[in-house]
C-alpha cells in the first residue's frame, strides 16, 4: 500500500445531531479537512500517517476517533482548548449551534510539530499539506512556505489544498499540485468571475508562483487541469445532492491516493472527480465507496483545451471554452 503523510495541523471534534420520526442521534467523529482526506485515503487502500496538534479534552478524543479508523496518529499533545463544532442535521440542512476555533499553537509546539511532520515525510510515498480548522491564527502562513521548501529539497512529492495567503506561502516553497476552487479564488480577489478563461489565467499564475501543476474545482462545473502548457476540462456524471460538505476533500485525497500509486496526473485527476461526485450523495463527510469511485472514474472524460499565449484562440479553442462553461 502507499503511505501518504497528511499535514493537519488542528483537526476538530465534530458533534452532530441526527434525527427522524423514530428520534435524535447524537454523533461523535473526528473532522476537520486532513481528517476528511485522510477518511478518503484509507477508503481508497492508502496507509496514512496524519500529524497534528491534538489539544485538550476534544484532542484526546479526536485521536482515539482517528486510531477506530485505522489512521496512524503522531501528534503533539498539549493542554487547552481543542477546535470543534456542533451542528444540528435533523431538519436535513446544517445548522451550526457552536463552532470553537481553539487554541493557537505555542512557538514550542509549532517546533515540535515541524519536526514531527518532517520526520514522518521521509517514509511517505505523497505528503498532503492541508489547513487547520478554526481561526487564521491557528499558525503562520509561513509554515507552509517552510515546509513545502523542506519537503521539495527532501525529495518528496507535495500535494497542496489551501487558498489564499497559505496557498501563495506554500506555492513560494514549491509544490507539484496545487487544488484550488473557483470560489477560493474568487474570494482572494485572483480573479473577478469564474469563466473558464479567468480561472486557467489563475491557474497560469499560481504555476509561475511555485505550483508545477494547477486543478482548479468548480461546483456544478467541469474541474480545469492545467499541467504544463496544456489545459484540460474534467467531466463526470452529476449526482444527486445530499449534502457537499467533503466533496472537495474527497476529490484532493482521491488524486493524491492515484499518484502515490504512480498513476499519471490527468487519471488521478479523472479519479478525484469520481469521488467527489460520489461523496455528495453520503452524509458522512470524506467518505465513499472505493470500487464505485473507481468504476464511475472510467466514466469520466477529459477534454483538451487551448491556452492563450498569442493574445488569440483558435474557432475550436473558442467552441470548446463556451462548452465548458455551460456544462
Amino acid at each position: 500500500m502507499p503511505n501518504v503523510m497528511i499535514f493537519a495541523p488542528s483537526p476538530l471534534l465534530t458533534v452532530t445531531l441526527e434525527g427522524d420520526a423514530s428520534g435524535t442521534d447524537l454523533h461523535l467523529h473526528a473532522g476537520g479537512q486532513g481528517v476528511w482526506q485522510a477518511r478518503m485515503l484509507r477508503t481508497l487502500d492508502c496507509t496514512v500517517t496524519l500529524c497534528a496538534a491534538l489539544t485538550g479534552e476534544a484532542g484526546r478524543i479526536v485521536q482515539h476517533l482517528l486510531e477506530d479508523e485505522g489512521i496512524n496518529v503522531q501528534a503533539v499533545r498539549r493542554e487547552g482548548r481543542g477546535a470543534a463544532y456542533v451542528h444540528d442535521r435533523r431538519s436535513g440542512e446544517r445548522t451550526a449551534i457552536a463552532e470553537l476555533a481553539g487554541d493557537p499553537l505555542s512557538r514550542h509546539d509549532l517546533d515540535e510539530l515541524y519536526a514531527i511532520t518532517l520526520r514522518e515525510s521521509m517514509d511517505a510515498d505523497l505528503v498532503l499539506l492541508s489547513g487547520p480548522s478554526g481561526e487564521e491564527e491557528v499558525l503562520p502562513d509561513d509554515v507552509y512556505r517552510r515546509l513545502a521548501s523542506d519537503l521539495h529539497a527532501a525529495g518528496r512529492l507535495v500535494v497542496v489544498d489551501l487558498a489564499g495567503s497559505r496557498l501563495a506561502a506554500a506555492l513560494a516553497g514549491g509544490v507539484r499540485l496545487a487544488k484550488v476552487s473557483d470560489s477560493e479564488l474568487l474570494e482572494s480577489g485572483a480573479v473577478t468571475d469564474t469563466s473558464t478563461d479567468s480561472l486557467i489565467a489563475a491557474a497560469l499564475h499560481l504555476k509561475a508562483k511555485g505550483a508545477h501543476s494547477v486543478v482548479v474545482t468548480r461546483a456544478g462545473h467541469p474541474t480545469l487541469l492545467v499541467e504544463g502548457d496544456t489545459a484540460v476540462s474534467v467531466h463526470v456524471p452529476v449526482m444527486e445532492e445530499v449534502d457537499s460538505s467533503g466533496a472537495g476533500d474527497s476529490f484532493t485525497a482521491a488524486v493524491a491516493a492515484s499518484l502515490a500509486q504512480g498513476h499519471s496526473l490527468r487519471d488521478a485527476v479523472a479519479l478525484g472527480a469520481a469521488a467527489g461526485a460520489l461523496n455528495v450523495t453520503r452524509h458522512g463527510l470524506g467518505t465513499g465507496d472505493g470500487q464505485a469511485i473507481r468504476r464511475l472514474s472510467k466514466d469520466v472524460e477529459v477534454r483538451e483545451l487551448g491556452i492563450d499565449n498569442g493574445g488569440r484562440l483558435s474557432p475550436d479553442d473558442l467552441a470548446a471554452r463556451v462548452e465548458v462553461d455551460r456544462a
